[in-house]
């Protein structure tokens, strides 16, 4: 009678456990198949491969980087051309190498005219800083305003263009994940607000009321940043298409 109770027991803790699990994932779907690149395209494809489960972008020695490249997600029937408007992505990451390597990845972004660089809003990293450094993880504004806000900020532009910043004190201090580590970002864009969560925690959030400078639509991409040798990895890459993007005016 022990043996059952305990077994009924641990059947319900499971199903709860899915459930949660479930309920936390209702409306994300995968955008990478964990084997192949398929849905995604990049300038040169030298540079990335699946490897273990996980999209991977290296830069050796014998075959550098000068620079950035990017994989730009090609897009689904509630995101045609990967334009994304209003939207949820929980993905899994990790970065490895040799100095101060930058990594990270563009949203709501543009490709740019030569094919290859990409302009836009970006979670950004900086491995081998310390601890408490703010700048292990920020928002950030490719080929824009650079740091919109960093680990513990929360920045709000005025129609201006004007930046006013508040503690997220919770985010402050030392961190709870390391880069070189798997570890989860989740981030949520819902008009003008950007939220961005590392491993289930607050870590950085813009509310961007900047008239010229907001960027309300665009692509998605995994960035792999010049320098030195690196490995960077990306997986479980889910997205919840909240409000999809207007089709461009011909």
């Amino acid at each position: 009678m022990i043996r059952f109770r305990l077994s009924y027991w641990l059947l319900l803790v499971g199903l709860m456990a899915a459930a949660s699990l479930a309920a936390d994932e209702e409306g994300f779907q995968p955008i990478f198949d964990g084997k192949t690149l398929e849905g995604w395209k990049t300038f040169d494809a030298s540079y990335w491969s699946v490897q273990d489960g996980a999209i991977t972008a290296t830069i050796t020695r014998e075959h550098p980087l000068k620079d950035n490249r990017y994989l730009i997600w090609q897009g689904s029937k509630d995101a045609p051309d990967g334009q994304l408007a209003d939207f949820e992505l929980k993905l899994k990451s990790r970065v490895r190498g040799e100095g101060a390597i930058n990594n990270g990845f563009q949203f709501r972004s543009k490709l740019l005219p030569n094919g290859w660089d990409i302009a836009g809003y970006q979670v950004d990293n900086n491995l081998n800083v310390n601890n408490v450094s703010p700048w292990l993880v920020r928002l950030y504004d490719e080929h824009g305003r650079h740091d919109l806000a960093l680990r513990g900020q929360r920045t709000t532009f005025d129609s201006t263009g004007k930046a006013s910043k508040e503690e997220i004190k919770e985010a402050s201090g030392a961190v709870w994940f390391k880069l070189e580590e798997w570890h989860e970002y989740h981030l949520v864009c819902i008009g003008n607000r950007l939220t961005l969560k590392v491993d289930g925690k607050l870590a950085a959030e813009v509310i961007d009321n900047d008239a010229k400078q907001f960027d309300p639509a665009g692509i998605l991409a995994l960035q792999l940043h010049s320098g030195p040798p690196t490995i960077a990895q990306f997986k479980d890459i889910r997205l919840k298409v909240v409000k999809p993007a207007l089709a461009p005016k011909l």
